[in-house]
């Protein structure tokens, strides 16, 4: 086989057409490994149709390996006969599942399925299958694996949950909080300390709706120091069902609007008045820089005054809040705000910039122009070529 080999470093192709275990041509425990196998077969055949490993007998597994990634449908369909002899060659047998022929995929779907539930629910195979939940028919075996995991005892899938693959990470989770597998309390904790964003805010949510009074101050222990707004966020809403909404004082003036918002609904909802509390707020706005946005995102344009006042404050936090609070309000002044483009600050050059968008065309070309230089730090920069393309299509 050397004669049609190229490259100094051989695939896993080449390995196999030499006779090579598959355990030992590839990596068995990577799904991108076997995709690419399938692949680099089918390109091979495109111009060497009549190499020898094709038909030898008796085959072994790398050749029924090769035959299984064939691009003729009866050598894939004769070779899954032979697959049964080669359990490690089961992750073929998935990619097969796949097939765009329909004999070959319906009988590599029968022997899917007579295979054992603890090797579908494997990490590295439910990785391949959900690799393939990319193809047009790849739904078969997710639902194939989507049901082992649903029957699965709680210990198997303790590899999924922690698996590097983000997807099998997920899916591990969502099953595991449709089955009920975690507590209220270990739900806030990875929701408060996981690293992937999806699977803490499907913590933070299971959480909140299965937290009870025994789990409460756990709950929002987890909660609300979080750095997420959408983790935050459930544990302010859950101060609420715990009798504990005025806690949720302190988050009208968080930085996330969405977390901002749900402190005003709690606090409503037990009789505290929210508009009163930024008032307070703002006048401390060092200590409370966001109570100006969230000012205005609860009160009206009689507001503006207030927030125009704080506008030249001495941080630009204040500063940054305060004009994104004018914009909320509609009550953005061109001429007031210009010189905030050329603020040292670049948040408040981009609240400032936001705000003036919407009235670019009234922005004189002769004050934009000279911003464009090399010159001009590039915050401002950045923000006299947003204002300019607004203006010319305006």
């Amino acid at each position: 086989m050397a004669r049609w080999i190229n490259t100094g470093n051989s695939t896993a192709v080449e390995r196999l057409a030499d006779g090579t275990q598959p355990s030992e041509a590839l990596d068995t425990s990577s799904a991108e490994a076997w995709i690419t196998l399938d692949l680099d077969v089918r390109r091979l055949a495109s111009w060497a149709p009549g190499l020898p490993f094709w038909t030898r007998t008796p085959p072994t597994a790398a050749d029924t390996a090769l035959a299984l990634c064939h691009p003729d449908g009866h050598v894939r369909e004769a070779a899954l006969e032979r697959a049964a002899d080669h359990p490690e060659l089961l992750p073929l047998v998935v990619v097969r599942c796949t097939d765009w022929v329909r004999p070959v995929r319906e009988r590599a779907r029968e022997t899917l399925r007579r295979t054992p539930e603890a090797w579908l629910i494997a990490p590295s195979t439910a990785a391949l299958i959900l690799r393939l939940t990319r193809r047009n028919r790849g739904g078969f075996t997710r639902d194939l694996l989507t049901a082992a995991l649903h029957r699965a005892p709680r210990g198997s899938l303790a590899a999924l949950l922690d698996s590097e693959d983000r997807v099998v990470r997920r899916l591990a989770y969502r099953i595991a909080v449709e089955r009920d597998l975690f507590s209220a309390g270990e739900l806030a904790r990875t929701a408060a300390t996981g690293g992937d964003v999806v699977v803490q805010n499907l913590c933070a949510e299971a959480a909140l709706q299965r937290a009870d009074a025994a789990a409460y101050d756990d709950v929002l222990a987890h909660l609300l120091p979080s750095r997420l707004p959408q983790v935050r966020s459930a544990g302010v809403t859950l101060l609420r069902r715990a009798g504990r909404a005025p806690e949720a004082r302190p988050f009208l003036a968080d930085r996330s609007g969405l977390v901002r918002a749900c402190a005003r609904w709690v606090l409503k909802q037990h009789g505290i008045d929210p508009y009163a509390g930024y008032l307070a707020m703002c006048a401390d706005p060092a200590a409370h820089p966001n109570a100006l946005t969230g000012l205005a995102e609860c009160g009206s344009r009689t507001d503006a005054a207030l927030l125009w006042s704080l506008v030249p404050h001495a941080l630009p936090a204040v500063r940054t809040s305060a004009i994104t609070g004018l914009r909320i309000l509609d009550a953005a002044d061109t001429d007031r705000l210009l010189p905030y483009l050329d603020d040292p600050s670049p948040p408040v050059v981009r609240a400032a910039t936001a705000a003036l968008l919407p009235s670019a065309n009234a922005i004189p070309w002769a004050w934009l122009h000279p911003r464009l230089g090399d010159g001009t730090p590039r915050h401002t920069r950045t923000a006299a070529v947003r204002l300019l393309r607004a203006r010319s299509t305006g």
